[in-house]
C-alpha cells in the first residue's frame, strides 16, 4: 500500500476536523435547541399568570427598525400550548401620540383591573383594561414617560406589585429608572424618580420579590448581538441599592442559541417553581430583528443565588393549582 506524503496527510486530517466528522462530535444540545414557545417571530416576552391561566405578551419581530405597530397576548393552560388571543392594542387606532415601534411590554394587576406598560415611539405608555385579554384603553392621551424626559431611552417597562400593594415602576436603555407609581398605577413623582446603572447595564429591566429579596435583572449588549445575556443584582427593598451578583451572566447563548435575553420571570401561583421567558435569534438564520420567544425553568441555590440557565432545557407541561397559596 503506497503511503501519501505527509502534508497531504496534516490537510486531510483539518479537512476531518473541521467538517462533518468533527459535527458529529460537538455536545448534541449545541445543535439542537427545543422549539420556540411561539409560532413565528416575537421578542421581549412578558410572562404572567392570572387565575388558572398563563399569559404571554411580546413584541412582534420580523421588522426592521423594530417597526412592529400593535401588541398581542397568548394564553396556555400549562405553558407548553399556546393560543393567540389577537391584537390587544393597536398603536394607530388606539393612540393619539404614537403609531409605531410598539415594544417591549410588561402587565401588573391590581384592584381588579390590568394594566399594560409598553414602549411605543421611544417612550413608555400605559392602557388599562377589565381583563388580561383586553380590550386595552388609553386612560392618559399621553405617554406615561416621555421621549428624553430622563437619562438614556424612555423604553423596556416593568412594574413590580410588592405585597403590600405598592407598585414601583422600572425602565430604561442606557440608564435604569425606578419609581413608587401612585395608586391610580398611571401616574408618578417626577421629583422621586431614582437613577442607576448596575455594571454591565443596558435594557430590559425586570424586578421580582422572592423570600424577601428583591431581583434586579437586565440584558447586556446590544440585542442585535449574539453575546446578548442577562445578569442580576439584589437588594433588600424594590429601589435598592441593588448588588450586582458576582456570577453572571445567567442567562446566555450556547452553540445554536445565540442573543438569549429580554427576559421576565414567572413563579407559577402556590409554588417555588420558576420559568424565564426569553428571546434568541430565530434558529436557523435569525439576528436582532428576528427573534423568537422561549421559555426555560430558573432555579436557585440555598442561598438564593440564581443558578445559569440551561437554554436548552424546555419547561415541561405545568398547571396552575386551584387555591395554592404562594410561597
Amino acid at each position: 500500500m503506497r503511503s501519501i506524503p505527509f502534508s497531504v496527510f496534516l490537510l486531510l486530517l483539518g479537512t476531518w476536523l473541521s467538517g462533518p466528522a468533527r459535527a458529529q462530535r460537538w455536545p448534541a444540545d449545541t445543535l439542537h435547541a427545543p422549539a420556540a414557545a411561539l409560532p413565528g417571530l416575537y421578542a421581549d416576552p412578558h410572562l404572567a399568570a392570572f387565575g388558572s391561566t398563563y399569559y404571554l405578551y411580546p413584541t412582534t419581530d420580523g421588522i426592521a427598525g423594530w417597526g412592529a405597530t400593535s401588541f398581542t397576548c397568548w394564553s396556555s393552560k400549562d405553558l407548553v400550548k399556546w393560543t393567540n388571543e389577537g391584537v390587544i392594542l393597536d398603536l394607530p387606532r388606539d393612540l393619539t401620540w404614537a403609531a409605531r415601534n410598539a415594544w417591549a411590554p410588561a402587565i401588573a394587576t391590581k384592584g381588579g383591573k390590568y394594566y399594560f406598560y409598553y414602549s411605543a415611539a421611544q417612550s413608555i405608555g400605559v392602557a388599562v383594561a377589565d381583563r388580561p385579554t383586553g380590550p386595552f384603553k388609553d386612560p392618559l392621551g399621553k405617554p406615561l414617560v416621555a421621549k428624553s424626559q430622563f437619562r438614556g431611552q424612555m423604553i423596556d417597562p416593568m412594574v413590580l406589585v410588592d405585597d403590600d400593594g405598592s407598585a414601583y415602576l422600572y425602565w430604561g436603555q442606557g440608564q435604569c429608572h425606578a419609581v413608587k407609581l401612585n395608586p391610580d398605577m398611571v401616574s408618578f413623582d417626577p421629583a422621586a424618580v431614582i437613577e442607576f446603572k448596575p455594571p454591565g447595564y443596558n435594557e430590559g429591566s425586570f424586578v421580582f420579590k422572592r423570600q424577601g429579596k428583591y431581583y434586579l435583572m437586565w440584558s447586556e449588549y446590544d440585542t442585535r448581538d449574539p453575546r446578548y445575556s442577562v445578569a442580576y443584582a439584589t437588594a433588600a427593598s424594590p429601589l435598592g441599592p441593588f448588588t450586582k451578583a458576582t456570577k453572571n451572566p445567567v442567562l446566555k447563548g450556547r452553540g445554536v442559541v445565540k442573543g438569549a435575553g429580554h427576559h421576565s420571570v414567572l413563579q407559577v401561583p402556590g409554588t417555588d417553581q420558576w420559568v424565564v421567558a426569553f428571546h434568541r435569534f430565530h434558529i436557523p438564520d435569525g439576528n436582532g430583528y428576528n427573534r423568537e420567544t422561549c421559555l426555560a425553568p430558573l432555579r436557585f441555590d440555598a442561598q438564593g443565588n440564581i443558578l445559569p440557565v440551561d437554554v436548552f432545557e424546555p419547561v415541561k407541561p405545568t398547571k396552575i393549582k386551584a387555591a395554592g397559596k404562594r410561597r
